[in-house]
């Protein structure tokens, strides 16, 4: 196998996404092959794939050719001599544009390096939902034995942000398919998470078009949180959970801001509080906070 390195960083020099490679220029270390060799990977985070969300896809690779090469592996299936690692949408795309053969780069990587690095292609593009986000995170934890910490470093991710979609996993069934199907967002599934009514609520924000904040309100009036008979007994376990969030985004907002960052949270308004040692220092984290610069990727 490869030997491992930053994946979040290094996955677009690794996939070869800057290089030209139309027929008059052949790049080293790209081959073409037939569709007919090229399998889907049982790593792919990405569930939902339609011609309808392929259409703009299709069309460029009719008329440019397919300009970035799959990431693929070697396999032993007796069906095919690779398996997709990264490129999966172009793969499909290719078969519906009426194309024989693609441009691919091979690497021998072993099953963990291959669910890392689909995972990480699809979050950089945006193209997962928010449940097969959390899927993917899952798999990774469980199969691999990764701690959310290591898992976040690796996939390029607050470790909070990896502990908040993968509590979308809780939902009830029918709220996942809401989900799945853009009728709720992640904003909304999170206000539902521990909602005794889940279900109804739901339906009552999606038939009254409520916003984020709007579904809070109602689940807070109407449905409240589910086992509040064991509030007291819970307590402390919901307190530690929250001080760990509170702690990675400080972590993760003091890193960003180069200074130590505190937040202070009492469960409706919270306080952040930035430290600095001499108004040069302020000025720079403003200029930071200003220009954007600091809180982008």
């Amino acid at each position: 196998m490869d030997k491992k390195i930053g994946l979040g960083k290094g996955l677009s020099a690794l996939m070869g996404e800057d290089l030209d490679i139309t027929p008059a220029t052949p790049v080293a270390g790209i081959i073409t092959v037939s569709l007919a060799d090229l399998v889907p990977s049982p790593f792919q985070p990405r569930r939902l794939f339609t011609e309808e969300a392929l259409t703009d896809l299709v069309e460029s690779i009719r008329e440019k050719g397919v300009l970035q090469p799959l990431l693929v592996r070697t396999t032993h299936t007796l069906n095919a001599r690779y398996e997709i690692i990264a490129g999966e949408r172009r793969y499909r795309a290719s078969k519906l544009a009426g194309l024989s053969e693609v441009p691919v780069i091979v690497k021998e990587f072993d099953d963990q390096a291959t669910l890392e690095v689909a995972l990480i292609e699809n979050l950089q593009r945006e193209d997962l939902s928010p449940l097969e986000e959390a899927e993917g995170y899952k798999r990774l934890l469980q199969e691999f034995d990764y701690t959310q910490d290591a898992l976040a470093k690796v996939v390029g991710k607050s470790r909070s942000h990896v502990a908040n979609m993968m509590r979308l996993l809780d939902l009830p069934i029918t709220i996942k398919h809401l989900v799945e199907n853009k009728q709720l967002t992640t904003g909304h599934a999170r206000a539902l998470l521990n909602a005794e009514n889940a279900e109804a609520l739901a339906e009552e924000i999606i038939q009254k078009g409520l916003n984020v904040r709007q579904a809070e309100k109602l689940v807070t009036s109407k449905g409240g949180v589910a086992g509040r008979k064991n509030a007291k007994t819970s307590g402390v376990q919901k307190l530690r959970q929250k001080d760990s969030d509170i702690a990675a985004l400080e972590n993760e907002l003091g890193g960003l801001l180069n200074a130590p960052v505190s937040i202070n949270w009492n469960g409706k308004k919270g306080q952040v509080v930035v430290q600095f040692a001499s108004l040069e220092i302020l000025d720079v984290i403003l200029q930071r906070l200003t220009n954007g610069g600091a809180l982008e990727g």
